[in-house]
């Protein structure tokens, strides 16, 4: 399994944060998510300039085993989205932390990272869950 970035935020429904420049937050889901999913097949992702709030869906991964929803881990404004995933949506599969980022969000000026989880929560949490 692929390591956890130590520079990278997480959730517990296994999404990813990276800042990036101008403020932005580049969004996506993590190896362990798309390890559970299996092949990807085709993703779809919101529309430049929508809005959303923490937890809320912004788009859904389609895999071979299952469909999912996936989550903003905080409220802002969609800046971008990784159009290359429309044509190739294996790169989540093949590089989840780079190539594989799906939305970039501009954080609303209250939104916050101090709930999401480190790299060491995160992989705490995982091991957590897979023993239940």
């Amino acid at each position: 399994m692929t390591p956890i970035p130590d520079d990278l935020k997480y959730t517990r429904d296994h999404e990813w944060v990276r800042s990036v420049e101008k403020g932005r937050v580049r969004v996506g889901i993590t190896a362990h998510a798309q390890h559970q999913l299996g092949d990807i097949v085709f993703v779809e992702l919101p529309k430049v300039g929508e809005r959303l709030e923490a937890g809320d869906p912004f788009g859904t991964v389609e895999s071979v085993k299952a469909v999912t929803e996936v989550y903003a881990p905080l409220a802002g404004v969609i800046a971008s989205v990784n159009g290359d995933l429309s044509d190739d949506p294996e790169l989540l599969n093949e590089d989840a932390y780079s190539d594989g980022w799906m939305i970039e969000i501009t954080p609303a000026k209250d939104s916050r990272t101090d709930g999401l989880l480190t790299a060491a929560q995160y992989q705490a949490y995982i091991s957590d869950t897979e023993t239940d």
